[in-house]
């Protein structure tokens, strides 16, 4: 392919030697020697960058700047000069310029300014490339050795960095991702298979930090060194979307990321009433049967959680003060947040956001939303146009200037599920995707986490036969009534309640305001 430039200095002629340079490399040179000139030249041609002299008599630099990139708005422009004045580079930078060269330059600056402007893309993407292949073996070689959950949080995070840097990539390089990512789904299911009711008969010294420890090991203790909290829950939020969300509020915060493991299911009503309870499902359905919903009910499945945080801080004999509000749109943010500083006075204030969880079930239902994240990085796009278009930005702005120490975190993730894997069960059994309970499922066991004594692991047993299963990897459970049509309808979308790296292994994030 050759590239088109277009260079406009009223000293062309002494820049011969730099233009000879450039055909060299396979550039097409057009020059001319006034900002008219070039603005013409730009209304006839197209040009895939534009060196611009800032002292050509007639029209200066920064006003053809203006006007090209009225004509070619996403042409690169690059500004060459001999002015070292501040404002003038202030001017020109103000402008959006791609790059700004002081005179004399010499034909290697012009090329890497090229090669910035022009070809940064291909660069990248060949050098990213390679950089995977080339880590290919060695991070197959640590999804077969991960032996502990440290393990496979690094492996999980390994496989997200390449995510966002392979998203230019070509197919093959996407589908090589791919097919990694769902053999370490595979190979963590088989770990969480051999060691997940071993944690539920553990103390917490030999098993990782779950849903339930969450305000014991990373709220109170906060809480005791007199720092103020403000938690987010952001439901169904995983770990690359707080990548994108990162790189929106890094500037703002001093951030520690850590993960930590979900319980299962995966899924709100386990997930998350553990978290603000402090307490495993089945515990909570004993102590406070009250507060809980059973699956077969109609009401709610997460309208106790201040409830249930009340009673983990007088549990724990604490006297802290806090308030916990739900947010489920943007009007009821913009509402939230224009009265948060009536909340200043207590110790512990709890929001939880819903946005995700709905563009989750709203990809499910719509055709529309659907196309528009029709995989993960589309996923992850509108997650980040939700961030930079909506009230949490002004949320994280408030809690930069303010005294608060910051914890987001979630319940769950979720899993863009591929594979049916049929079930039958009764009419009583639960509608999730990802996992089933019930007194008469039955399933391939292969295929599935089967617990058959809920008791082990503190999950409510409605019925003395009930069993819970757990769908891995990319299945999701079909019913051989009507299933081609239930296949269809749910295959390629993100699901939650079972078992893989991307449900199980979720954020949890400490932030400071810098400076604070």
């Amino acid at each position: 392919m050759i590239y088109k430039l277009l260079w406009a200095d009223d000293e062309i002629e002494l820049l011969n030697g730099h233009i000879i340079f450039l055909k060299s490399k396979g550039y097409e040179v057009t020059t001319v020697t006034n900002g008219l000139d070039a603005v013409e030249a730009c209304k006839n041609e197209t040009f895939d960058l534009v060196l611009l002299d800032e002292n050509m008599p007639g029209l200066s630099g920064l006003e053809t700047l203006i006007q090209i990139k009225e004509i070619l708005p996403a042409t690169p422009i690059v500004m060459v000069t001999k002015s070292e004045e501040e404002d003038i580079m202030e001017e020109a930078i103000g402008s959006k310029i791609a790059d700004y060269l002081i005179k004399p330059v010499n034909p290697n600056q012009i090329l890497l300014s090229l090669k910035k402007n022009i070809h940064k893309k291909e660069i990248v993407t060949e050098k990213t490339n390679s950089a995977y292949q080339q880590n290919f073996g060695k991070l197959g070689m640590q999804i077969s050795e991960s032996l502990n959950i440290e393990d496979w949080i690094d492996v999980y995070k390994k496989i997200v960095y390449w995510e966002f840097e392979l998203e230019s990539a070509d197919d093959s390089m996407h589908e090589m991702l791919q097919a990694q990512k769902s053999e370490a789904n595979s190979m963590f299911a088989r770990f969480i298979k051999k060691n997940y009711m071993n944690w539920m008969g553990s103390d917490r010294s030999e098993r990782p930090m779950m849903s339930n420890d969450i305000f014991r090991e990373r709220i109170f203790p906060l809480l005791d060194r007199g720092e103020k909290v403000f938690l987010i829950v952001i439901d169904n939020f995983r770990y690359d979307q707080w990548k994108v969300l990162a790189n929106e509020i890094g500037g703002m915060f001093a951030i520690e990321e850590e993960l930590y493991t979900s319980i299962l299911p995966t899924a709100t009503q386990y997930a998350r009433n553990a978290i603000f309870s402090g307490l495993m499902p089945s515990q909570i359905k004993s102590m406070f049967p009250h507060l809980w919903v059973d699956e077969e009910e109609d009401e709610g499945k997460n309208l106790n959680e201040e409830a249930l945080i009340e009673t983990q801080i007088a549990r724990y004999r604490r006297k802290d003060s806090f308030s916990y509000n739900k947010v489920l749109n943007s009007s009821a943010a913009d509402k939230y947040l224009d009265t948060i500083n009536n909340l200043s006075g207590n110790n512990l204030n709890i929001l939880v956001m819903n946005f995700i969880d709905i563009l989750s079930h709203a990809r499910t239902e719509s055709m529309m939303v659907r196309e528009l994240a029709s995989n993960e990085a589309a996923y992850r796009s509108i997650t980040h146009s939700w961030i930079r278009h909506s009230a949490i930005t002004r949320l994280f702005k408030y809690l930069a200037d303010s005294n608060y120490t910051v914890i987001i975190t979630t319940d769950h993730g979720s899993v863009q599920v591929n594979n049916p894997t049929k079930v039958v069960g009764d009419k009583n059994t639960n509608t999730n995707l990802r996992y089933k309970l019930g007194k008469t499922l039955n399933y391939n066991p292969k295929e599935v986490f089967e617990v058959k004594e809920p008791a082990k692991a503190f999950l409510p047993a409605p019925n003395i036969s009930t069993s819970y299963i757990f769908a891995t990897g990319e299945n999701f459970f079909a019913y051989p009534n009507n299933y081609n049509y239930y296949v269809s309808y749910y295959k390629d979308t993100f699901q939650h309640g079972g078992i893989s790296l991307e449900e199980m292994l979720i954020p949890i994030i400490t932030m400071r305001p810098r400076g604070k």
